[in-house]
């Protein structure tokens, strides 16, 4: 089969998890022997403020990327983030997408192309990842003001309060329009496929929850001589990393490190430099990666906003590391059902349960266990790309093949 890949923001041009998935799933369908393309902006990234690496690839392991650049740069992301269609980069988009595919799937399409993005393109069957809340929030992430978990729709103050240009097109109906194009919404949990639904998202929604790759032959490591304690993620202010940050700096005899990066990593490590227990890593590789979740007593994931899943947690339970993760929609929904952590409801629960793993090293090897027996059962590679070949196969059954170019 012919795949298509539609999203914002693809490796090396990323800052989040979106990406990681995108990247993993489409190198996993061409394992499997299927045709595989992306598309995404550049330009969306430098409008964030990321830094581009110096010689990106264009094709890597047989996947056919391609990286939208427009000569006006950031200008076409701001359009298509105040209009909600693809604006300048629409012509490209079509060069790509009107190619004739299987399967065309679009995942975070804030920036790539906004709600009229899903009109585009040729392909016998559409699906759309809800990787985030962008389709009910403008924030994404159902973060109010900057400052606390969304209770109620205010979007356009909140919009305004958290610094993003308030966008019209929501008042009307373009969203409820153009996902008439798309056959089959994936959720990553059952919290965030319920919110769409009460939203009024009225297209079908099935629960697909995401999958982490462990290379062959991964053995924990021996854990560190100290208790320390894993972050791993953006450094903003909807992941409660500063109130973790705080809360170590009264926790000498524990370690926190922290992996990633984000609009409040200088302030921290201003706040922080005085804490000999805290380390900030910055991003780190893959392998890093692996090492850091294998020796760390646990993995502490603090959100204040609610998650649509949490790839973090998933990776922690395949390096038989547990997860400490406040109740944060669908990351304390898969925490809570795995049995391979503890899900805290505030501060003081959070700061009970990383006691208690500090404090007994065979609850923390326990829950380890169970998090990497869950994972080879229900969050592996084969696991998630059946299931999501599955779905595709029932919808491909009932359309007519497509000329491909």
């Amino acid at each position: 089969m012919r795949f298509c890949m539609v999203t914002t923001f693809y490796p090396p041009f990323h800052m989040g998890g979106d990406a990681v998935y995108v990247h993993a799933l489409a190198r996993a369908l061409r394992r499997e022997g299927h045709a595989v393309d992306v598309v995404h902006c550049e330009d969306a990234f430098r409008a964030v403020g990321g830094q581009p690496p110096a010689s990106p690839q264009t094709d890597e392991d047989g996947i056919v990327v391609h990286r939208l650049r427009h000569p006006l740069g950031i200008l076409s992301p701001l359009i298509t983030q105040q209009t909600g269609h693809p604006g300048l980069k629409r012509k490209a988009l079509q060069a790509v997408l009107d190619r004739g595919y299987d399967v065309i799937h679009f995942h975070n399409i804030s920036l790539v192309g906004g709600p009229g993005v899903l009109e585009l393109g040729r392909s016998r069957v559409k699906l759309m990842t809800l990787h985030e809340h962008w389709l009910i929030c403008p924030t994404h992430v159902l973060w109010k003001n900057r400052e606390r978990a969304c209770d109620r729709p205010t979007c356009w103050t909140c919009s305004i309060r958290s610094g993003i240009p308030p966008q019209l097109w929501r008042l009307g109906n373009l969203i409820a329009r153009e996902l008439e194009h798309v056959d089959l919404l994936l959720s990553p949990s059952e919290f965030t496929a319920d919110r769409h639904k009460v939203a009024g998202i009225t297209r079908p929604i099935e629960v697909l929850p995401l999958f982490s790759r462990v290379e062959p032959g991964f053995a924990k490591p021996a854990p560190s001589a100290r208790p320390r304690f894993l972050y791993v993620g953006r450094l903003t202010a909807s992941k409660g990393i500063g109130q973790l940050a705080r809360m170590f700096k009264a926790l000498p005899d524990y370690d926190l490190w922290i992996a990633g990066d984000g609009d409040l990593r200088q302030r921290m490590q201003a706040e922080c430099g005085d804490a000999r227990n805290i380390r900030f890593l910055g991003p780190v590789s893959a392998a890093q990666l692996t090492r850091l979740y294998g020796e760390a007593t646990a993995t502490v994931i603090p959100s204040l906003a609610p998650e649509s899943l949490s790839l973090v947690a998933l990776e922690s339970f395949a390096h038989s590391t547990p997860v400490v993760a406040r109740n944060a929609g669908g990351c304390g929904e898969i925490v809570r059902a795995s049995g391979a952590g503890i899900v805290c409801a505030d501060d003081g629960a959070l700061l009970a349960a990383i006691h208690a793993l500090a404090r007994d090293p065979e609850l923390g090897r326990a829950l380890g266990r169970r998090g990497r027996q869950i994972h080879m059962q229900q969050y592996t590679e084969q696991a998630h790309v059946a299931a999501y070949l599955d779905r595709v196969r029932a919808l491909l059954a009932s359309t007519q093949p497509i000329p491909h170019d």
